[in-house]
């Protein structure tokens, strides 16, 4: 059973069950939560757009079908990157209209004040296009597995949602004394910190005059000016010039960076009742991992970790995938070797005796023939590799030479990578033109490992979202790894669930396979104790 969604002004919307009329209720959550008792597929237009109003109201939803992401997968996967993948602009394409543009975030609000409101797509549209995409689906080269990379992706949207309104535990207080002992006590509004000004002030007294160190321009004019020119602004460029000015530059630049990612106008916005809110955007990276929307949510600074403490009562469990991508990598390939090693604990470990017996030279092998590594001692620990593990490193090296021939890859169950741009293939054609390919070749050989590895984490939370105890709920996600906040009381609970999910996920994406994918989950209260 699939139910067709489109919300409307006001709290009410539109259903339609299966293929049946379009019905409008009044009251689009109490008709919803009244559905899922059914276990429904939701089928709507975008989950950003539907499902936050469902949370607000108390409505969680096991499973549904996002039309833009879906698109969005598909559209690659059929040679169409980049063209708009709204449930509009699909729809739009099913009938030769002009497409729209996407409109999402800040864009989609100017789009409401400045140019003619577009109206959503209503319940007939979203099952027509809904229709379509199934369709499509079962033309990819696996319908399996694409199938299971559309669950997930969904899922993922959902995910995204709810940790959005749960939000990490935050303690203000404990930020504020982290920032004014880094910082010095919060400054007026215009105004820096009186740490940082200190360092300002050291800077202007090294150079013989007052500048904006926030402003490379100012700051490239300085060192000229001191007869000592940089190449940039960058951290490593200055380190290589010899002059007084540079320890308190870079001190300065330093803390300039934390006080403004991390400082009081970033918690101001980002932090509201005692929880980190950020906005998450899924398959923001072209791999399929996410990003944020605002927030900083994948950079937390390590420093930061210590505000981030489990309510009264409640812990959190963290848990991460240890050595994930040369584990997915060896599963694709089907390598024996590479598998039975990755099925201890320490992957690397267990390939030392490969390499001369140093667990170091085996991440060095791994991690070169993976992202195209060839400085060093990588030369020669690669050739190791291509004689004791043929398999896995002819499926990277097929992948480096199918980005260097400006063809596209694919992950395990079907995203596809961008195709080269018209800039590349006239640069590939000239004289620097080796560079670009290999360049290329590198990025293939890696999306086919770190796009895959996001899949297996997409179906990690896919299933652990409906293992989690109630209340536990999950609260941050970063490529290899989870939070889950929950009651004390439950935390052994939660990380036999954490165990039960990583295996499952390996189970659906890679079937039988003495791959291991452990999940290191530890109840901890504050999340720098994890580290």
């Amino acid at each position: 059973m699939h139910v067709s969604v489109a919300a409307a002004p006001g709290g009410g919307g539109v259903l339609r069950v299966d293929d049946g009329p379009a019905g409008a209720v009044a009251d689009l959550p109490s008709a919803v939560r009244e559905l899922e008792a059914r276990s429904p597929r939701w089928v709507w237009a975008d989950t950003r757009e539907v499902y936050p109003a469902l949370l607000a109201a108390g409505v969680r939803l096991a499973r549904c079908h996002d039309l833009a992401l879906t698109e969005g997968l598909l559209l690659a996967h059929e040679g169409r990157f980049g063209e708009p993948r709204s449930a509009l602009a699909a729809h739009a394409r099913l009938h030769g209209l002009p497409v729209p543009d996407d409109h999402h975030g800040s864009q989609a609000r100017q789009a409401t004040l400045f140019e003619e409101e577009t109206p959503p797509p209503d319940a007939d549209l979203v099952a027509e296009v809904y229709a379509d995409q199934l369709r499509r689906v079962e033309a990819t080269a696996d319908p399996g597995r694409f199938r299971l990379l559309v669950a997930a992706e969904s899922a993922g949207a959902l995910v995204a949602a709810e940790m959005a309104r749960e939000g990490m535990p935050w303690r203000e207080d404990v930020h504020d004394e982290l920032l004014t002992g880094l910082l010095g006590p919060r400054p007026v509004h215009g105004m820096r910190p009186a740490k940082l000004q200190a360092l300002a002030d050291q800077v202007a007294a090294a150079f013989g005059t007052s500048f904006n160190p926030d402003s490379p321009q100012q700051i490239v004019r300085a060192f000229k000016a001191a007869g000592v020119p940089v190449a940039s602004t960058r951290a490593h460029d200055i380190k290589r010039v010899e002059h007084p000015g540079v320890a308190p530059l870079l001190a300065y630049k330093e803390m300039a960076r934390f006080y403004s990612f991390h400082g009081w106008a970033w918690a101001d916005q980002w932090v509201r009742d005692h929880r980190f809110r950020p906005e998450y955007v899924v398959g923001g990276v072209v791999t399929g991992r996410w990003a944020t929307n605002g927030g900083g949510a994948l950079q937390i600074h390590r420093l930061m970790r210590k505000v981030i403490v489990a309510d009264d009562g409640w812990t959190l469990v963290v848990a991460d995938a240890a050595q994930l991508e040369p584990r997915v990598l060896a599963a694709m390939a089907g390598d024996g070797g590479l598998a039975r090693a990755a099925g201890q604990i320490d992957l690397y470990q267990a390939l030392a005796q490969a390499f001369g017996g140093e667990r170091d030279n085996a991440k060095i092998a791994m991690l070169s023939a993976m992202y195209g590594g060839t400085s060093g001692d990588a030369p020669k620990l690669l050739a190791v590799m291509r004689q004791r593990f043929p398999r896995a490193y002819q499926f990277v090296e097929d992948a480096a030479r199918a980005g260097e021939e400006g063809k596209v890859v694919r992950s395990w169950l079907g995203r596809t990578s961008p195709p080269p741009s018209a800039g590349w293939r006239e640069l590939v054609s000239g004289p620097e033109g080796g560079r670009a390919a290999r360049d290329r070749g590198r990025f293939t050989r890696n999306f086919v490992v770190q796009a895959t590895a996001a899949e297996w984490a997409l179906v990690l939370m896919a299933v652990l979202r409906g293992l989690l105890p109630d209340p536990a709920r999950l609260v941050f996600f970063q490529h290899d790894e989870v939070m889950v906040h929950c009651p004390a009381e439950l935390a052994g609970e939660v990380v036999a669930a954490v165990g039960k999910a990583a295996e499952e996920a390996t189970r659906l994406l890679f079937g039988s396979t003495p791959v291991r994918f452990p999940m290191m989950a530890v109840p901890v209260r504050c999340y720098a104790d994890a580290k």
